[in-house]
């Protein structure tokens, strides 16, 4: 077979030219298709805001008074003795009878929190004795059981002190509650910016949420005395009335206005 020689710069154009039409009319379908997909947005892509669209920090919040259903009620066990290892023993003892006398008693929980060992010094700058100093605390949503239990061990024990707070799963409801009139509230003062400053809406940048709550509460009563000795005359029941906690969400955000 005779070969074909291209002799002229024109003539070897002009083959270049057809190889190049073939390649691309050769091309697979799927590649065109995959360049294609590529050009082409992402439709519900996030999109950076434009640079000229002007921004705004926004804040709203949302807040509501709750009843706690959660007393802590903390009593202090005291004892004395002539050396240190002698404090250390009655003090465990003092704590194990509270602990065990107050083990059993439905919707009552009992921990021990507290508990120290330390020397009293006499006018002269000498140890003349110890003494120590441990708690235990009551923790109940049942508050009649918490007080009647407070005041049987207050034979021989002091209530240092009374607070409630909310338990988790009461927090988390008004906390839920809250969420939604909040995010109301931010779309709210959302439009209405976008409106007071000419622009028919807007577009979320970033959000934030935050809040807060006072959980603890302290009840506002004296301390009451600890009891010295037996045959004391039996206490009447802590009353209990604890205040509203307040519980907050916030929720931050930058817009775009458009």
């Amino acid at each position: 077979m005779r070969k074909l020689t291209i002799s002229s710069p024109f003539e070897r154009l002009l083959s270049r030219s057809a190889l190049a039409l073939a390649a691309v009319a050769s091309a697979s379908p799927m590649a065109q298709a995959q360049a294609t997909h590529d050009a082409a947005p992402v439709a519900g892509a996030v999109q950076a805001p434009s640079a000229t669209a002007p921004q705004m920090a926004l804040t709203a919040s949302a807040s509501t008074d709750v009843q706690p259903d959660t007393v802590l009620i903390t009593l202090n066990a005291e004892v004395e003795a002539p050396d240190q290892p002698g404090a250390g023993r009655k003090l465990s003892a003092a704590l194990d009878d509270l602990v065990k006398r107050a083990g059993g008693v439905e919707h009552v929980t009992v921990r021990t929190e507290g508990y120290g060992v330390w020397p009293v010094n006499t006018d002269k700058g000498k140890i003349g004795g110890w003494r120590g100093q441990g708690s235990i605390v009551l923790e109940s949503t049942q508050f009649d059981a918490a007080s009647a239990l407070a005041s049987k061990l207050s034979d021989k024990s002091a209530i240092a002190n009374i607070t409630f707070r909310l338990s988790r799963k009461a927090h988390d409801a008004a906390e839920r509650k809250l969420l939604a009139e909040t995010a109301e509230s931010f779309r709210q003062r959302a439009s209405a910016a976008a409106s007071a400053f000419g622009f028919s809406g807007y577009r979320i940048i970033k959000l934030d949420l935050g809040g807060g709550s006072g959980n603890v509460t302290p009840m506002p009563r004296a301390m009451m005395a600890m009891a010295k000795g037996g045959g004391a005359a039996p206490a009447a029941d802590v009353p209990l009335r604890p205040d509203t906690i307040t519980v907050s969400v916030e929720v931050s955000g930058t817009i775009a206005l458009q």
